[in-house]
């Protein structure tokens, strides 16, 4: 079914089924209860989940019918939470991963908030000079009749099309972004392949994915799930294409009767040696889920270090970048009259 949850309405859900269920409440009555509150799709959700379990239907089943609330990974640790009789203890640890994933996704989101907001504030300052001051000007240059620098006549010229032609430059924009968004569609990979091969980004991007997939195999191994199936349900949750390829070739290492960690390290070159380490000690020690915790806090905080350095380089450059453009069109608007002045002066 097309249907969504917030991720605090998510939390809300879990969390509630999880501390009703602890306290020894039936879950027919606990989803009854909840239901009688719920609102919106989440009470759809509960509904679903409350016919499914009177036709004698498992938690599972029912979460997958939703998938773009419940991703593969929470409904498979669901299933085994629910053969292995500890359904209230994997949803309060499923609460805490969303909670920690939205934390997660919330550091990064912040960091993308002040260029966007210089980008749009950049936009604005731009139009409204071409829309307002430019044409003022331009009336009194043209009364004027003086030869004018080739800035300033673009500047016009720009001013002129906004105004005389805005309705088809709208059409030609609105054309440009539908086209840029079916060729994103179309050529996703390639488009995102070029991104995260940026030098800066590329980092980042290993980064989260990491994060991402070590803290999906802690929650998937806690809950008693074999590696070999951990590790093909946390290929969904990786955004890069290699970093997902290791991840298979690891499984299939694993299926060949070699650790984990052999796996990783026959890819060290996108695997840093830390997190291959940490996973040959968790091996070794038969701790390996509580491994793949550590490897989650250690490249949680690397992501937002990461996130730091990448604010700190783009902030500066933005601002030069939006100064230099601003500057470049004040400079052309005031020049022209800076010489006429000291033509006027002279005589």
């Amino acid at each position: 079914m097309a249907l969504t949850l917030k991720t605090s309405e998510k939390i809300s859900l879990i969390g509630s089924l999880s501390t009703m269920l602890a306290a020894g409440i039936p879950i027919f009555e606990v989803v009854h209860s909840l239901a009688e509150d719920a609102r919106g799709n989440q009470k759809k959700v509960l509904d679903t989940l409350s016919d499914d379990l009177a036709q004698g239907k498992r938690v599972y089943s029912t979460f997958a019918k939703f998938p773009r609330v419940f991703d593969k990974v929470t409904v498979n640790v669901i299933r085994a939470s629910e053969e292995a009789g500890t359904l209230d203890v994997t949803l309060k640890d499923l609460r805490d991963n969303i909670r920690r994933e939205a934390e997660f996704a919330d550091k990064i989101r912040a960091a993308l908030i002040y260029p966007i907001f210089i980008l749009a504030v950049f936009g604005a300052v731009l139009i409204m000079v071409l829309f307002l001051v430019v044409p003022k000007v331009a009336v009194v240059f043209k009364s004027l009749k003086i030869d004018l620098p080739l800035p300033t006549r673009i500047l016009i010229f720009l001013s002129d099309q906004l105004i005389n032609n805005g309705i088809i430059i709208l059409a030609a924009l609105t054309t440009l972004v539908i086209g840029l968004v079916v060729l994103f569609r179309t050529k996703r990979n390639l488009i995102l392949g070029m991104v995260y091969s940026l030098p800066i980004i590329s980092k980042l991007v290993q980064q989260i994915d990491l994060t991402r997939f070590a803290r999906s195999l802690h929650l998937l191994l806690t809950s008693g799930i074999p590696i070999t199936a951990a590790l093909d349900l946390v290929t969904d949750v990786v955004i890069r294409k290699d970093t997902a390829d290791v991840i298979a070739k690891s499984k299939e290492m694993v299926l060949a009767g070699k650790p984990l960690s052999a796996g990783f390290a026959a890819s060290k070159t996108k695997i840093p040696t830390i997190m291959i380490k940490l996973i040959e000690a968790g091996e070794q020690t038969g701790t390996l889920d509580e491994s793949m915790q550590e490897i989650q806090e250690h490249f949680d905080y690397e992501v937002a270090n990461s996130l730091k350095t990448v604010t700190a380089l783009i902030e500066p450059v933005m601002l030069v970048g939006v100064g230099v453009v601003v500057g470049g069109m004040m400079m052309s608007i005031i020049a022209p009259i800076y010489g006429l002045i000291s033509q006027i002066g002279g005589r």
